[in-house]
């Protein structure tokens, strides 16, 4: 049921290709100030919802609404309100941080001074005051991602939409990403999500939306999904598949459920300890036997049959 207060709603929002349903009638909505997350594996339509939500890709059919504008009906009033960071690096290499920032600034419409005023704000909040006049060559990745953000940002939208924001940055850069994106919340900035990375997901997202082949599997919080749809902890094994057999008949009666892949065994468990205990005293050789906390991923596989990273 649409929900007055939400900032994005969608009902039967749908999206066909020729014969292919990338989105398939799905129905969410967002409430402002909060980070949602579209969470599963490349294909699963979620880049297709954002691209429908900032006005690139036209709705099939449904309805959409943004910041209560019909996004087909106001066009343009709904990409006045949302800054977009695609996965590709769209920065201008023949200009400084700076000018990055005040070139962006004339597409809307921000006189000279606003534009100064705000990328100054921008510069300082991501942490580049020191790269402020350096050709944008010289930045690291994770910089370069930053500045990607600080421009989405330039005309103060109330909705950024991040695309994969973490791939290809190493895990600090991963990091100083999300303590940024964590502030933006705080300032009643609404997040807009994708990701297959599940540790962003749970870092950042106070909703998620677990998508397969268009559809929407399930959602609610990290947590939420977690607790659930798997048991708290599992045992993964390593080794040979007929080794992995023998493991799993003989603690059948000590696991709630389990997930044989192509490379391991997965057994899921209220307490992974003791089941740990248990296979090693079996001292049948296998390659590695860890014990671990279930996780986003636990909850795509077992709903999906698919794990989130093809």
């Amino acid at each position: 049921m649409a929900n007055a207060s939400s900032i994005i709603q969608a009902q039967g929002l749908t999206k066909i290709y020729g014969k292919l349903k990338a989105v398939a009638g799905i129905d969410f909505q967002i409430e402002p100030g909060t980070c949602y997350g579209f969470l599963g594996p490349n294909g699963a339509g979620k880049t297709t919802v954002m691209r429908m939500i900032y006005c690139v890709t036209p709705l099939t059919s449904g309805t959409l609404t943004v910041n209560g504008l019909n996004v087909i009906e106001n066009m343009s009033g709904v990409k006045r309100g949302i800054g977009v960071v695609t996965q590709d690096d769209s920065l201008d290499y023949d200009l400084n941080v700076l000018n990055n920032l005040l070139v962006y600034a004339r597409y809307y419409d921000l006189s000279r001074a606003q534009a100064v005023r705000r990328a100054d704000e921008l510069i300082e909040f991501f942490q580049l005051s020191e790269k402020r006049m350096e050709n944008v060559r010289t930045l690291s990745g994770g910089m370069k991602r930053r500045l990607q953000i600080a421009r989405a940002l330039i005309n103060k939208p109330s909705i950024l939409i991040l695309d994969e924001p973490s791939t290809g940055l190493d895990p600090q850069a991963r990091h100083h990403v999300w303590a940024k994106c964590h502030e933006l919340i705080e300032q009643g900035v609404t997040l807009l999500l994708t990701t297959h990375y599940m540790d962003e997901a749970e870092q950042l997202c106070d909703q998620l939306a677990v998508m397969d082949r268009g559809h929407i599997v399930t959602e609610g919080s990290p947590w939420d999904l977690i607790k659930s749809e798997v048991s708290p902890s599992v045992v993964e094994i390593r080794g040979e598949a007929n080794q992995r057999q023998i493991i799993l008949e003989a603690v059948q009666d000590r696991i709630d459920f389990h997930e044989a892949l192509s490379d391991r065994l997965l057994l899921y468990t209220p307490d992974a300890n003791p089941l740990h205990a248990h296979i090693q005293a079996m001292e049948i050789p296998v390659k590695t036997l860890l014990s671990r906390r279930s996780s986003l991923e636990d909850v795509f596989l077992k709903l999906t049959g698919r794990e989130l990273i093809d």
